[in-house]
């Protein structure tokens, strides 16, 4: 049979779990006597940590291992791009929505008031 090693998170774990049980009046493993309990000072971590190294603690851990995967990798070519390309993209790019789209202006608050000053006008008719 081979010992299990746990690290130092897994140790945690366990002594944290332990240690609330013991606190919430759960059942001792291991004969203590009276003198080690009040040298520990009836610690419930201290109890938690003897338990689990005397190995009588019925705990398992499940270690999820990574998949291997055996695949290739893809290279990419990349083309380099020089500085005038890409100035011409950025105009063609610029002219075409300059094209497709308005050009918006500031609104002031004095044409917002002629608006509505028209459409109650228009609702009025």
């Amino acid at each position: 049979m081979t010992e299990e090693k746990f690290t130092k998170y897994e140790i945690a774990r366990i002594l944290g779990a332990r240690a609330l049980q013991i606190a919430m009046n759960a059942p001792v493993l291991i004969k203590i006597g009276k003198e080690d309990l009040e040298k520990i000072k009836f610690d419930a971590l201290k109890i938690a940590e003897i338990e689990l190294n005397s190995g009588v603690l019925p705990i398992s851990i499940k270690r999820p291992y990574p998949q291997k995967k055996s695949e290739e990798l893809k290279r990419v070519k990349v083309e380099k791009i020089s500085d005038k390309k890409i100035e011409e993209k950025e105009t063609k790019e610029e002219e075409k929505i300059s094209e497709e789209g308005e050009i918006m202006e500031l609104a002031n608050p004095e044409d917002e008031k002629e608006e509505e000053l028209e459409e109650g006008r228009v609702e009025e008719e």
